[in-house]
């Protein structure tokens, strides 16, 4: 608890990464040796982390995404694991903050100077393209005309243009019944 006062939180983060880290470890070793391919979403480590996303405070929350993308790095079940834990996180999250949190984190690592970790690329490009993320719906990607610049410039870095004009390539939202 002093250190992490002195480092300015109220949170113990190398505790926090490494809580993360063996989490997400542990749960790769357990597919690894089930027979069935049952998936992470129904899973102890899932649930441990889903809690963990929806309960702590802002600060937590925002430390917790950071751990989980200090994970997404090059191919490997590894990266692959907790790309999949982002994109669960931000498909099953109950409230809109976790999201804005989620895509907060990923793209304070995009729009800094190349190169970009593999795994993080993949995750954000998995998350703006496809239709089941409805991504660009939530309104925090046009909360102002600036945030939507920005969120257009590293979508257009990050994929090639689909059209001749180099849009960037926005679904169309999913209508609601």
């Amino acid at each position: 608890p002093a250190a992490a006062l002195t480092a300015g939180t109220k949170y113990n983060v190398p505790l926090l990464n490494a809580f993360v880290l063996y989490v997400g470890v542990q749960a790769i070793q357990a597919n690894r040796s089930k027979d069935t391919a049952s998936g992470i979403a129904q899973s102890a480590p899932m649930d441990l982390f889903q809690q963990l996303a929806q309960s702590l405070d802002l600060e937590g929350r925002y430390l917790f995404v950071n751990a989980i993308a200090n994970q997404l790095r090059y191919p490997n079940c590894h990266t692959h694991y907790f790309s999949c834990v982002v994109l669960y996180l931000f498909s099953e999250a109950k409230f809109g903050i976790v999201q804005e949190q989620i895509t907060r984190v990923l793209l304070e690592r995009l729009i800094v100077n190349r190169p970009h970790p593999w795994g993080l690329l993949i995750t954000f490009i998995e998350l703006i393209k496809n239709p089941r993320y409805k991504f660009w719906s939530h309104s925090f990607t046009k909360c102002s005309p600036e945030i939507e610049r920005l969120f257009e410039s590293v979508a257009r870095s990050c994929l090639p243009p689909e059209n001749k004009e180099g849009a960037v390539p926005k679904p169309v939202p999913a209508a609601t019944s």
